[in-house]
């Protein structure tokens, strides 16, 4: 007797896609559907109605793939996400890849057999290919690009820009971004961001080096480069987290901040507000947009839409303690 399993193995799709299609209840393309009845109907195939009860409550599931839960910022996005999912009846489940695609790769493989209904991933560590022929909902957030599915991030671009234009305005000079990990396309597109504005003044340098956003890394990191350059008076961190290292890596060595040394990170999260001096931010809008992915991916499953696109949210400016309160009335000299 043939089982689900089989019709899966000869339609070329997962068991959850399977699953979805006999219990009517989420997305699947035509194309798959057609495979699937036409596998159905070759093996003979009769649902059984226990089977059928149990993975019905099973498709109330969503995978959540986080590459670094020790990261401030994906505690908060993962909370949004879960209180759009609980509050339309659907449950998350949470997997920590520690930024590792072997790991990510086993979670997926584990998510498809508990017929999850859909995944929401912030990562960008496999392939597109990888999670194409998966055949299931999918949202991509955060640090994920260039995929065929709709993705939510901040525009990161325009968070650059804004950066540049806070430090350069308050009298920097001399300017060292933290660009975080160098495969992150964020990071990539803050610091392109951030270069496009600062390059329209001659005198105005910058150097970018990598970091990790990790704490004592990049404590580490920024420790070195303020021993070895006495000159730099600016300093932009792809996230709060390497903003809160660099402002403690400048107090280790007796700076005076935001006197002598201005420092502004990249997030927006809670931690950033009780460092002292607190961060300078430019703010991603967390909550919108786990909220957002969230609720596009539910769309998604319930077969309400599919529309494949990239939303970006724009970010804001708070400003803080380790920025100058006033602005320099000739910042604008080129």
């Amino acid at each position: 007797m043939s089982n689900i399993k089989d019709v899966a193995n000869l339609a070329g799709v997962s068991v959850a896609t399977v699953s979805r299609y006999i219990n009517d209840k989420g997305y699947v393309s035509e194309k798959s559907k057609q495979k699937i009845k036409d596998a159905i109907n070759q093996l003979d195939y009769k649902p059984n109605l226990i089977a059928r009860s149990l993975s019905t409550k099973q498709d109330n599931t969503i995978g959540l793939i986080l590459p670094d839960i020790t990261n401030p910022f994906f505690p908060e996005l993962a909370r949004a996400i879960e209180d759009v999912c609980i509050e339309k009846g659907y449950t998350v489940i949470l997997c920590n890849t520690d930024n590792d695609a072997k790991k990510e790769r086993a979670y997926v493989e584990k998510l498809l057999q508990k017929y999850v209904a859909g995944l929401i991933i912030t990562t960008n560590l496999l392939e597109s290919s990888e999670y194409e022929k998966l055949n299931i909902p999918i949202v991509g957030l955060d640090r994920v690009q260039n995929i065929p599915f709709p993705i939510v991030t901040t525009d990161n671009d325009v968070g650059g820009k804004l950066a540049a234009e806070t430090l350069i305005s308050k009298g920097c000079q001399n300017i060292l971004i933290l660009g975080g990990p160098e495969n992150i396309n964020s990071s990539l597109e803050r610091i392109a961001g951030f270069l496009s504005y600062s390059n329209q003044f001659e005198h105005i340098t910058v150097k970018v080096i990598p970091s990790f956003f990790n704490y004592k890394k990049t404590y580490d990191i920024v420790l070195k480069a303020l021993q070895m350059s006495e000159t730099i008076d600016g300093i932009f961190a792809c996230s709060d987290t390497d903003g809160v290292a660099a402002i403690k890596a400048a107090r280790t060595l007796q700076y005076e901040i935001p006197n002598n040394l201005q420092v502004v990170g990249f997030d927006g999260v809670s931690l950033g507000e009780v460092t002292s001096p607190s961060l300078t931010t430019i703010a991603q809008n967390i909550y919108e947009m786990g909220e957002l992915a969230a609720e596009k991916l539910i769309m998604q499953i319930e077969g309400k839409e599919n529309i494949i696109e990239h939303i970006k949210i724009a970010p804001q400016l708070i400003l803080r303690e380790s920025t100058r309160k006033e602005n320099k009335d000739d910042y604008g000299n080129r």
